[in-house]
């Protein structure tokens, strides 16, 4: 699902901020020929996403580790569950272990979101997407959680998808010259989606051949009435001021998709613990 051959500099970045030049409480105090396990809980209910890339951390601090997972990927994992267990020397167990939580922690956080968010829309045939608000530097990662969580990628940067927002149609001069644009300009195979946020601009969008359109910020109330002018003549995606106390209402209206900022920018990383065993 992931390609840790991208996440290797991510990896290799914790490792530097975290550990320097080494661990020097371990090196002071733990014989560096002592044996370990480290067993990994659960402090509370959540989706676990992650669990290769702790490996990877684990793995680059001694080829004499070995990882076990009680779980798979992307599973429910009850509180007070043990989830994965890690086999070691001591050293390299204290070594990895607060890196290795705080990519767990912080990746299962968001896939325990997004799953909220996609239980919340089951039966309705909408996706919950992400957006590009990530953590500067961790977005692959952020991303690949939110899939494992069971919620879809919008674009992965402004390298990969064409969206034209409110700033672009400032620049291009309007809705429909920067439809235009866009239309001559870029690949025929992809399709450009426009931000509105009136009645008045989907109409435009529409008119001018926009394939999918953005509401922007729009109440459940106008996103019907925009489902209702649009008419099947293009997609519909639904953004801003979702949450899950209304995300089904939005999802009942008919739009087929729904991004939500916070699944990467709001979510709380989850509360998970390593507890170390003597072998």
């Amino acid at each position: 699902m992931i390609n840790l051959g991208f996440v290797d500099p991510i990896i290799q970045s914790a490792l530097e901020e975290d550990l320097g030049a080494g661990d020097l409480t371990t090196q002071a105090v733990v014989d560096p020929e002592l044996h370990a396990e480290g067993r990994f809980y659960a402090k509370e209910d959540l989706v676990l996403a992650g669990w290769p890339v702790a490996t990877r951390i684990f793995c680059r601090l001694s080829s004499q580790i070995d990882m076990e997972a009680q779980c798979p990927e992307g599973c429910f994992v009850s509180k007070g569950t043990m989830f994965g267990v890690v086999r070691g020397t001591a050293a390299s167990l204290l070594a990895g272990e607060r890196i290795a939580l705080n990519f767990l922690q912080r990746l299962s956080g968001i896939a325990t979101l997004t799953h909220r968010f996609v239980e919340h829309v089951t039966g309705t045939g909408v996706v919950i997407l992400d957006t590009r608000k990530t953590t500067p530097g961790l977005r692959l990662l952020e991303k690949y959680a939110v899939r494992v969580g069971g919620g879809k990628n919008h674009r992965f940067g402004l390298y990969d998808g064409v969206l034209i927002k409110d700033n672009h149609i400032v620049a291009a001069g309007g809705i429909r010259e920067a439809i235009l644009r866009a239309r001559n300009r870029i690949d025929h195979l992809k399709k450009i989606e426009v931000e509105v946020k009136t009645f008045d601009e989907l109409e435009e969008a529409l008119d001018a051949g926009a394939e999918m359109v953005l509401l922007d910020n729009m109440p459940v109330s106008q996103v019907q009435e925009a489902v209702r002018r649009n008419s099947g003549r293009a997609l519909l995606e639904v953004s801003g001021g979702v949450n899950l106390g209304n995300v089904r209402d939005y999802a009942l209206t008919g739009v087929q998709f729904i991004s939500v900022g916070a699944l990467t920018h709001s979510a709380r990383a989850v509360d998970i613990n390593l507890e170390l065993k003597l072998s």
